[in-house]
């Protein structure tokens, strides 16, 4: 199919793939986290148990969705190995799982997942444009989400639930309106 780490594709690409992907795939499954649920954790979780574990949540998840006899995942943690371990103990059956950097890269099964992963996201954004108008890419980063995040935040205004509350722009964005 030509899968390949879907940062190095355009979305029209990732669209096109993402379809003959869906076709060819015995199953798939996903695991949204919304941002209340990842503000939780980066705001109040305790240490080790944050962002990283909620992905390897999320991961396992898709896993006991799919039950595959193997899987492989790229890690979300500095300790591949810990990411083994804590994704196989969230698990209720016995599993091969391989965590590999860069996992999208090499092997095509992970990189087909990336391609869906991110055209739901691509999706989910394109939803939300669609109800509160130009939003960027929804990356922090992201000089048009960060006029969109100005834009909601000006005269008080509050950030709708699909905001993470937790990103580094907002609390900035939101100490200056407190200046």
């Amino acid at each position: 199919l030509g899968v390949k780490d879907s940062k190095l594709l355009t979305p029209e690409r990732r669209r096109e793939l993402s379809g003959k992907i869906k076709e060819v795939a015995l199953r798939y499954a996903y695991s949204e986290l919304s941002p209340a649920q990842i503000d939780r954790v980066v705001l109040h979780g305790v240490k080790y148990r944050r962002l990283n574990y909620l992905e390897m949540v999320a991961m396992a998840r898709v896993i006991e969705e799919l039950r595959p006899s193997k899987a492989i995942v790229d890690p979300c943690d500095v300790s591949p190995e810990r990411c083994v371990r804590e994704i196989r103990a969230m698990l209720p059956f016995k599993v091969e799982v391989l965590s590999e950097r860069h996992a999208d890269r090499i092997y095509p099964v992970v990189s087909a997942a990336s391609i869906l992963a991110k055209v739901r996201r691509d999706e989910r954004i394109s939803e939300l444009r669609e109800r509160y108008g130009d939003l960027g890419s929804g990356y922090p980063s992201d000089p048009r989400t960060i006029r969109f995040l100005e834009r909601l935040l000006k005269g008080g205004g509050e950030c709708p639930p699909f905001v993470r509350v937790s990103w580094a722009t907002v609390r900035r964005l939101r100490s200056l309106r407190q200046k």
